[in-house]
């Protein structure tokens, strides 16, 4: 059978245009006998999210669920047995591992917090999964090399969810303006984001409730105290994440890296700190700035988690600067401005509710990331049928992750200037920023090593 179920694949005039922008019409896949095996571990908003898309573009059997929230796995099975074709409920779990044994999915997705990225990834590419793995790949840099070793020994595709790389819009006016040409030399850009997503609240120590395996949750990670915001609400400390530039730099630095085929930076600096909300139990950054310098090209960052935005249509956003105009991208629209009196260039974002109606009705979905997501998905296979390194690989993953993760070690250290050498893991000169590159494990946890895998 088909890995792509091409009349869902096929639907209207738009999905054939969105299907020739990524070069994926008439491509000769190999048959199966029988869907795809496929496992989620980390059935919250976006690991859900993530699923559907697939499920949407591919003949997928969803083998196993893995929550640690036994409420959340529960309603994640119901929702799952009604949007796929067999209208079965996967075997649901608490383990991932016992999963992945039991299971033995071809492919999984990881929806998890970003601290259990890293152990929930290799095991998965040790079992024989290639895997769609969420940003920022890892917490720690070794963690990231670790996986990048793992996903090449065992001749896994390990796609990120790093989706701009997949946005139409976005993908057209990199083949129109950036291959083309129009913008002359590069040698600035900017990205950012305004948002005021960063948790301003204080709430007391409570009991954990029962549906919670909050252990088990905390994993390799500092146990903090329970305090009954755990979903999504996670990414307001460091213990599991890296702030805002861990969760929304990743995304907008990748795609700077991906339009102008940019590799590793040079080196990285940061100043930033908690300057505003300084009453609530967050311990992320409020407000920070990055630069990270490539060849004759800084990308500058900021965030603001408080005021208004620098440009109320880009309040997260790239804009990469040429001697002939600059581009803004963001995930709902695109806009190229050229010197002089040459007309500007604007790029919509393509929704596709026409092709897939469920979008329309399903909870929390964000609409206009749908067409990227069924996208990447749909490269991820390609690559997989194909042998070939997906759009979104795991060294691209990496590579952004880890200047994120820089960029907040720089913050820490006072913004000295951090460079990092991928081919001796260290930072160079700098045996204080070099300890840093991993993260303490919690008792009962081994950190991942590259040479040992």
């Amino acid at each position: 059978m088909n890995p792509l179920n091409r009349r869902e694949f096929l639907k209207g005039s738009a999905a054939l245009m969105s299907l020739a922008s990524f070069g994926l019409l008439g491509m000769d896949f190999k048959d199966r006998e029988g869907p795809l095996k496929v496992a989620l571990i980390g059935t919250g908003w976006y690991g859900k999210s993530d699923l559907f898309r697939l499920i949407q573009v591919a003949d997928v059997e969803v083998v196993g669920l893995c929550d640690v929230d036994s409420k959340q796995l529960a309603d994640a099975g119901n929702l799952v047995a009604s949007r796929q074709k067999s209208g079965k409920v996967p075997v649901l779990y608490e383990d991932y591992k016992e999963l992945l044994a039991k299971e033995k999915p071809e492919y999984v997705l990881i929806g998890s917090p970003d601290h259990w990225h890293a152990l929930m990834a290799i095991d998965a590419v040790k079992s024989g999964a290639h895997v769609y793995l969420q940003k920022p790949i890892s917490v720690d840099v070794i963690e990231g090399e670790a996986i990048l070793a793992a996903a090449r020994k065992y001749d896994r595709k390990v796609q990120i969810g790093t989706q701009r790389r997949s946005t139409p819009h976005l993908v057209k006016a990199k083949q129109e303006i950036i291959d083309s040409g129009k913008l002359g030399k590069i040698s600035h850009a900017e990205v950012c984001c305004y948002y005021h997503m960063r948790n301003r609240n204080h709430p007391e120590v409570m009991p954990v409730p029962e549906n919670l395996n909050y252990e088990l949750w905390a994993g390799p990670a500092p146990m903090l105290p329970y305090r009954g915001i755990l979903h999504r609400g996670w990414r307001a400390f460091m213990e599991y994440g890296n702030g805002i530039v861990g969760d929304m730099c990743v995304h907008m630095l990748d795609a700077v890296r991906w339009m102008l085929d940019l590799g590793w930076p040079v080196q990285v600096t940061s100043s930033g700190g908690i300057y505003v909300d300084k009453a609530s139990i967050s311990n992320i950054s409020d407000t920070q700035t990055a630069i990270f310098e490539f060849n004759e090209l800084n990308v500058i960052w900021q965030h603001r988690t408080w005021g208004n935005p620098v440009d109320k249509d880009y309040p997260w956003a790239f804009k990469i600067y040429g001697e002939k105009g600059m581009l803004a991208g963001s995930p709902m629209r695109a806009d190229f401005y050229p010197v002089g009196k040459e007309e500007p260039i604007h790029y919509d974002v393509l929704l596709e509710k026409e092709q897939y109606p469920e979008d329309v009705t399903e909870k929390d979905i964000e609409i206009h990331a749908a067409p990227a997501t069924r996208a990447q998905m749909k490269d991820w296979l390609q690559a997989i049928d194909t042998n070939s390194l997906p759009v979104a690989d795991v060294l691209q993953g990496h590579i952004s992750t880890v200047a994120c993760i820089l960029a907040n070690m720089s913050m820490d250290l006072g913004g000295r200037a951090l460079r990092y050498d991928p081919k001796t893991r260290i930072v160079i000169g700098d045996e204080e920023a070099t300890a840093l590159l991993r993260r303490p494990y919690r008792d009962g946890y081994v950190h991942p090593e590259p040479d040992q895998i």
